[in-house]
């Protein structure tokens, strides 16, 4: 079966000149009219690309041609219509975010990796957090606070020393970010059917800002998190090396 496909590339020089490569093999279509997209870049890309066709039914296909690339497939120009008829596509269910700033206004994101808080002055911030309308923490004095999906417990949660979650695990990861009170706590594993509600305290004197993967919010009063289930993105991977390989795998790394 014949297979339309759309060539996105970012850029850098290497996904520039690999998307003329390919558009000269295989031929390139309108976004609208394809069957598969293919997203030549990093790790950005492929988080623009699922942005822009969430719910639209387009799988995304990337391919490395950035400086990070684990979203990504390994570039290989050859027989890429039947590296795509092969590869398993997995379906990732965003979060939402509404952001209630001091005007009371509530704004909504979608972030396929994280939500996440941060202070912006010199003072910590301090957070009071919810779970499903009961408060388990009255007072959190941190940095920040980030919810994780599967997806993006591999970055920046990683990098805060939040738990890796193989990606079909109904579960979302809750990582504190430099926290000062309560000293011990290292976060929560939560189900991903959990409503997340936090709030800022002290806002004045400790403002902080929201983000949804690249959408940021200035001087928030409050955000409440949970998964859209109704709301979908769909990602290839080569079925050699497969998600679920690669979160193991980085489980080993030392």
């Amino acid at each position: 079966m014949t297979q339309n496909i759309a060539i996105l590339a970012s850029d850098a020089r290497e996904a520039v000149e690999a998307a003329g490569v390919l558009r000269d093999r295989y031929g390139d279509v309108a976004p609208g009219d394809a069957d598969i997209i293919v997203a030549l870049g990093g790790d950005g890309l492929m988080l623009q690309a699922l942005h822009q066709y969430m719910s639209t039914g387009k799988p995304i296909y990337g391919m490395n041609r950035g400086s990070v690339g684990f979203l990504m497939n390994e570039y290989r120009p050859d027989n890429l219509p039947a590296r795509l008829a092969a590869a398993k596509t997995e379906t990732i269910h965003p979060l939402l975010a509404t952001v209630t700033g001091p005007d009371g206004v509530a704004r909504v994101a979608h972030a396929i990796n994280e939500v996440s808080l941060f202070r912006q002055s010199y003072q910590a911030a301090k957070l009071s957090v919810a779970i499903d309308g009961q408060n388990r923490l009255d007072e959190l004095i941190c940095d920040g606070l980030l919810i994780a999906t599967p997806a993006g417990s591999t970055a920046y949660n990683l990098s805060a020393h939040g738990p890796i979650l193989p990606i079909a695990a109904p579960l979302l990861a809750l990582t504190p970010i430099s926290a000062f009170r309560p000293r011990r706590w290292r976060g929560a594993l939560l189900p991903d059917r959990a409503k997340v509600d936090i709030r800022v305290l002290e806002r004045e004197k400790r403002p902080v800002n929201a983000v949804a993967d690249h959408v940021e919010f200035k001087d928030i009063v409050a955000t409440t998190t949970e998964v859209d289930r109704e709301a979908a993105c769909l990602i290839m991977f080569d079925r050699d090396h497969s998600w679920d390989e690669r979160i193991l795998a980085e489980q080993f790394r030392y």
